[in-house]
């Protein structure tokens, strides 16, 4: 018997795949993930500064009210929108063409 004769046996994890197959995602793929990611971080920024905002005009309905805490949650509710934008630019770059 030959080499050429022999059976070729492949090793095969418990999900069928053959791990020799086994390659890193594709770029696009890890690229949709990190745009997955990011677009969930955004919606939870975004809802951070709508709790703010609530939180800033409740305070400011009532009197008296502390201007210090409430200069506080506006430099915290611009903070919030600067890394909202941020994350935006990353997923859509502003390319000139």
């Amino acid at each position: 018997m030959t080499d050429d004769d022999t059976p070729k046996l492949k090793a095969i994890d418990g999900d069928g795949r053959n791990p020799a197959d086994d390659s890193p995602p594709a770029s696009d793929e890890v690229e949709a993930a990190n745009d997955e990611a990011i677009r969930m971080k955004i919606a939870q920024l975004e809802e951070e500064h709508r709790d703010l905002d609530q939180a800033i005009t409740t305070m400011e309905e009532r009197m008296p009210y502390d201007r210090l805490t409430i200069q506080r949650l506006k430099k915290r509710k611009l903070a919030l929108k600067d890394q909202i934008t941020a994350l935006h630019e990353e997923i859509l770059p502003d390319i000139i063409a």
